[in-house]
This record gives C-alpha cells, sequence and structure tokens, in this order.
C-alpha cells in the first residue's frame, strides 16, 4: 500500500496539525454561510483555490501555504481558505459573508469570482475596499522546478508589497 493513498480523518489531521492547523469554521446554526473555509480569517485575508482533490486543500499545498504564511510573519488562523471547486465563488456572496481586505486568487482569474474586471498575474488591484492578487495554481508553485521558483519570486514580491514587509 503506498502511503500517498492514506487518508486520515479530520481528526487525526488535527492532532497531527494541533500547532498550526485550525478546524474548519463551524457555522452557527443561526447564521446562514454559504462558504466554509479552512481558518479563522482574523486579518480578512482570503484565499481562493481551486483543489478537487481535498475539501479545502492537500496537505502538500497547505504545507505550502503555512510556510508562506511564516514568512510573512501570519498563520493560517489569520486568512480563510475557500476551495471554488467545492462551490463557486462568488465576489459579492464573499465579500457579505467574509469581509475580505485581501483576497488571492490561486489558479483563478478575476472573471471567475464574477468581478466585473480582469487583471494580470502578479499585479495587485484594489478595488471596492479590497485588494486583490491572481496568481498561478498551488499545482505550479509548490514544485521544485526553475519555472516554479520563478513564479514563488513574483509571488514573494507582491506578498512583500501587500503585508508591507
Amino acid at each position: 500500500m503506498s502511503l500517498d493513498k492514506i487518508r486520515l480523518s479530520e481528526t487525526v489531521t488535527s492532532a497531527l496539525y494541533k500547532d498550526v492547523l485550525v478546524n474548519a469554521k463551524t457555522i452557527p446554526n443561526n447564521v446562514s454561510y454559504h462558504y466554509k473555509f479552512l481558518g479563522n480569517n482574523q486579518k480578512k485575508i482570503i484565499f481562493v483555490v481551486q483543489s478537487r482533490d481535498a475539501v479545502f486543500i492537500p496537505d502538500k499545498h497547505l504545507s505550502f501555504i503555512t510556510k508562506m504564511l511564516e514568512a510573512c510573519k501570519m498563520n493560517i488562523g489569520d486568512i480563510a481558505i475557500v476551495n471554488h471547486a467545492s462551490g463557486a465563488v462568488i465576489i459579492q456572496q464573499l465579500k457579505q459573508e467574509l469581509q475580505p481586505r485581501i483576497l488571492v486568487l490561486f489558479g483563478l482569474e478575476s472573471i471567475d469570482i464574477k468581478l466585473p474586471f480582469n487583471f494580470p498575474q502578479f499585479k495587485t488591484q484594489a478595488y471596492d475596499g479590497c485588494t486583490y492578487l491572481c496568481v498561478p495554481s498551488l499545482n505550479e508553485l509548490d514544485t521544485e522546478t526553475n519555472e516554479s521558483k520563478v513564479l514563488k519570486s513574483k509571488l514573494w514580491v507582491c506578498l512583500r508589497q501587500i503585508f508591507e514587509i
């Protein structure tokens, strides 16, 4: 049996990553949230990913994001990870529910979330009280190729600008 095919329950995963992983937000019965997310959204920073292989994000990519956040002096509790593959993200609904001040699209374009304009990857865009950034997918960023190193460098430049590091 390959170790790549092992699936861990939410309880086991939480126990293994108790110092870095925050449980997915549970939604009180009296609040009608549409989007489920991983993290606590303490700083109103939303990462929208496209992952068909996981509820939120595969462990490999979660590790990448955790390291990236640590470099920015943050942790998973500061953000919310929303999986576009689990249910289409519509910006107006997302703004009402999670009130993002920064939104990073991994492998998606602005028109995919129904923004009224499009902008290139690695260019921050301020609009309607939120800063947006489109970057390549986590599959493209989270590899050990020369191309991914260039992409990670471009991402780091943008993150330093957005988070004033």
